[in-house]
C-alpha cells in the first residue's frame, strides 16, 4: 500500500515546476494522467541535447509515473475529453499563465461544478493575485525577483543563479505540500479547493534569516561568496588538491577546531574566542585558516575532522555525487526500464517512510503512449470513436 493509492490526478503542466510535483505524488502511489499537445507534447520533450534515442534527458530526469494521453485542446472535442475525465480525478494541476486554463474553459470555478471534491492547484511564476501576476513565470527572472540571485556570488562580482532551476523545483515541493492539505481537510469536509502556489513566493520563503537581518538592522545583506553572514568560520577553503566546506556552527565546535595543529595560537585570541567576535573579525581570521588548510589534501583534512567530529565535506563534481557511497545507500540514483532506450538512470525519492514507502511506477512515457488505455478504460470509449478521434486529428 502507498499514502496515495486510489488518488488520480489530471495533470495538465508542462516544462518543470508542475511535472515535478506530479512525479514526486506518482512516487507515493497516485495515478498521473499527463494531458499533452500531440504535436510535440511537453516542451521538454524538445530541451537538448542531450538526448537518448530521440528522448530528452531533461524530460526523463521529472516525468517517470505518468500515463502520457496526447489531446488537442484546441478543438471542442480535446476539451470534452478533460471534462469527461474531471469528474474521475481527485486532483486538476495545471501551470498556465493566470487566465490561460480559464480561456480553455478549465478554471476552478468551470470545473468545481462538474467536480466539487476536486483539489485544483495552479503553479505560475508570480500568483493568482497581485499586479505582477501576468508576468511570464520563468526560473531565472524569479530567482532574481526573489532575492536569491543578489545574495548569491562573490562579494565583489555579479549576482549568480542557483546552478539548478530551483524556483521551479521548490513551487513544484510546495504544489505538493498544498495538494496534501487540501487532500487531508477534504477527508474532513468532503470539499474540494483551490490551491495557489507562486514561484515567487517561495523565493521569499526561502529568505528567512537573511529577511531578518534586514527587518532587524534595516541593512540590505549584501552577497558573501561562501561565507555565512551570522556563523564564523562556516564556508569554503582551498586545500592542496581542492577546495572543503568546513562548518564551525558553534563555540564549543570552535575549540575543537581551534586545539587542531598550527591554530593553537589563535584559540585563545579573545577577536576569534565567540562566534560575534569571529564574524566581526573574519577578514583577519579567514586568511589564518585558509593558509593553514592550504597546506594539506582534501582527504587527509577531512581525516582529521572526521577524528575530531568536525563537520566538513568536500565539494563534489556530478560524476562523484551519484557514485558516492552514501548516495548509493540511500537510493537515491535508481535504474528503470524504458520502452524505447532500455535502462534509464533517475535521481531516487528523497522522503523515506519506515510502512508506506514511496516507489517510482512506471518510466517516463513516450508521447500519447496510454491515450487509448485511458480513454477506453477510465473514460470506457469505444473503439470506433476512439478511431474517429484519431481521423480528425484530436488526439
Amino acid at each position: 500500500m502507498k499514502p496515495l493509492d486510489g488518488i488520480r490526478i489530471l495533470d495538465l503542466s508542462r516544462v518543470l515546476a508542475g511535472p515535478y510535483c506530479s512525479m514526486t505524488l506518482g512516487d507515493f502511489g497516485a495515478e498521473i494522467i499527463k494531458i499533452e499537445n500531440p504535436d510535440g507534447g511537453d516542451d521538454t520533450r524538445a530541451f537538448g541535447p542531450p538526448f537518448i534515442e530521440g528522448e530528452s534527458a531533461y524530460f526523463l530526469s521529472i516525468n517517470r509515473n505518468k500515463k502520457s494521453v496526447a489531446v488537442n485542446l484546441k478543438t471542442e472535442k480535446g476539451k470534452q475529453i478533460i471534462r469527461d475525465l474531471i469528474p474521475k480525478c481527485d486532483v486538476f494541476l495545471e501551470n498556465f499563465r493566470p487566465g490561460t486554463a480559464e480561456k480553455l474553459g478549465f478554471g476552478y470555478r468551470d470545473i468545481c461544478p462538474i467536480n466539487p471534491k476536486m483539489i485544483y492547484c495552479s503553479i505560475s511564476g508570480f500568483g493568482q493575485t497581485g499586479p505582477e501576476k501576468l508576468r511570464p513565470g520563468y526560473d531565472l527572472v524569479v530567482q532574481g525577483m526573489g532575492g536569491i540571485m543578489d545574495l548569491t556570488g562573490s562579494a565583489d562580482g555579479a549576482p549568480y543563479k542557483v546552478g539548478v532551476s530551483q524556483a521551479d523545483l521548490l513551487s513544484g515541493i510546495y504544489a505538493v505540500q498544498g495538494i496534501l492539505l487540501a487532500l487531508l481537510a477534504r477527508e474532513k469536509t468532503g470539499k474540494g479547493q483551490y490551491v495557489d502556489v507562486s514561484m515567487l513566493d517561495g523565493q521569499i520563503s526561502l529568505l528567512t534569516f537573511q529577511a531578518g537581518i534586514y527587518f532587524t538592522t534595516g541593512k540590505v545583506p549584501r552577497r558573501k561568496g561562501n561565507q555565512h553572514p551570522t556563523i564564523c568560520p562556516y564556508e569554503t577553503f582551498q586545500a592542496s588538491d581542492g577546495y572543503i566546506n568546513i562548518a564551525i556552527g558553534n563555540d564549543k565546535l570552535w575549540q575543537q577546531f581551534s586545539n587542531l595543529p598550527k591554530l593553537e595560537n589563535i584559540k585563545n585570541n579573545p577577536k576569534f574566542s565567540t562566534n560575534p567576535e569571529r564574524v566581526k573579525n573574519r577578514d583577519e581570521l579567514f586568511p589564518i585558516i585558509n593558509k593553514i588548510i592550504n597546506q594539506k589534501s582534501v582527504d587527509e583534512w577531512l581525516k582529521i575532522f572526521d577524528e575530531k567530529g568536525i563537520p566538513a565535506g568536500p565539494i563534489l563534481s556530478m560524476d562523484k555525487v551519484v557514485n558516492h557511497p552514501q548516495i548509493k545507500a540511500r537510493d537515491m540514483i535508481i535504474e528503470m526500464p524504458h520502452p524505447k532506450i532500455g535502462k534509464i538512470k533517475l535521481t531516487g525519492i528523497p522522503v523515506k517512510l519506515s510502512e508506506t514507502k514511496g516507489e517510482p511506477q512506471s518510466p517516463p512515457p513516450l508521447l500519447g503512449q496510454h491515450t487509448e488505455e485511458v480513454l477506453k478504460n477510465i473514460l470506457h470509449y469505444d473503439d470506433e470513436k476512439i478511431n474517429q478521434l484519431k481521423k480528425e486529428g484530436v488526439i
